[in-house]
């Protein structure tokens, strides 16, 4: 199979029929094979009827719905653990992303051998106040981050390399980070292309001020991981290590100080360098027992349920 397109939803019951159609145009006006995979993430409208409907008109509309509102990260995860396409496009439900340019994104990455390449929407017709400028700030913030030069983390519509959606763990909120999840896998043909972003045609946007909050929240938690993901120790350990010999270096000097130097000088909880001794040794402790239960807790893990899939069409 040539392509898979994966399409997280929410309560997008006015945009499905015309993006099918879209979609539908283009795959079989470039004779591609290809699957159509919407992820229904508990829509309380009628999304899931009208994909059950296209499914019944079209055998490679397929989908998958939640019990309830998972996220997006979610949605993706569950969409990526059933793709068969050599190539896997994601978008958004709401029109605002253009089927019209799977074809160059398929090229990317099946002839110029790419990994991954992720949309810039150049030009936006979002508020500037409420998206553009925070969403400038958090990219930056990203590339600074990453060490990846894209301009727009948070596009939906990317292409991938089946082998990479295979090898990407996509959780909580870090959808906006997989190019960055990409590369820590190993994946380092990783581009961007500047993409057609269209108005919003129905509905509202899911998503407000706080997904920027959430995204630089985020940004830290992956470069955490990425860095000290599978050694917390190394991180910890060292902090607390240093923390305490600082306090116990303190304490030393207070010890000799009033032993054989001013032995008759003021008591040793008189003087500040006690509780900076007492304070850091502590803080060194908190550090050094937050690495051990780290890898501790890594050791002992289980893959945890994050998500209730209530029904599957054509899968």
């Amino acid at each position: 199979m040539n392509i898979s397109v994966v399409i997280p939803l929410l309560n997008e019951e006015e945009s499905l029929n015309e993006l099918y159609d879209w979609i539908a145009k283009v795959m079989q006006s470039n004779r591609y094979s290809y699957e159509i995979l919407f992820i229904d993430d508990g829509s309380t409208d009628t999304s899931w009827e009208v994909i059950e409907k296209l499914s019944e008109k079209d055998k490679n509309v397929k989908g998958i719905r939640f019990q309830k509102n998972y996220g997006k990260s979610q949605a993706l995860n569950a969409g990526f653990l059933e793709v068969q396409g050599d190539v896997v496009i994601t978008m958004d439900a709401d029109l605002q992303d253009s089927p019209d340019e799977i074809p160059e994104l398929y090229n990317l990455i099946n002839t110029k051998g790419f990994d991954l390449i992720s949309g810039w929407k150049k030009k936006r017709y979002d508020s500037k106040i409420r998206k553009n400028i925070p969403s400038k700030l958090f990219n930056a913030a990203a590339r600074k981050t990453s060490g990846l030069k894209l301009h727009d983390f948070n596009c939906g519509l990317k292409a991938y390399k089946k082998q990479v959606v295979k090898s990407v763990d996509v959780r909580g909120e870090m959808h906006r980070y997989i190019p960055v999840l990409a590369k820590n896998a190993g994946f380092t043909k990783i581009d961007e292309k500047v993409v057609i972003h269209q108005a919003r045609k129905y509905g509202v946007t899911k998503f407000g001020m706080e997904r920027f909050i959430n995204g630089f929240l985020d940004l830290i938690t992956i470069w955490f991981i990425s860095k000290f993901g599978k050694r917390p120790m190394h991180l910890f350990g060292l902090l607390g290590t240093i923390m305490f010999a600082i306090g116990f270096l303190f304490a030393f000097y207070l010890g000799i100080d009033k032993l054989f130097i001013h032995t008759e000088g003021r008591l040793i909880t008189q003087r500040p360098e006690f509780y900076i001794s007492l304070i850091t040794m502590t803080i060194g402790t908190q550090f050094f027992l937050a690495g051990f239960l780290g890898e501790m807790i890594l050791r002992t893990k289980n893959n945890e349920k994050r998500y209730t899939i209530t029904s599957k069409i054509n899968l």
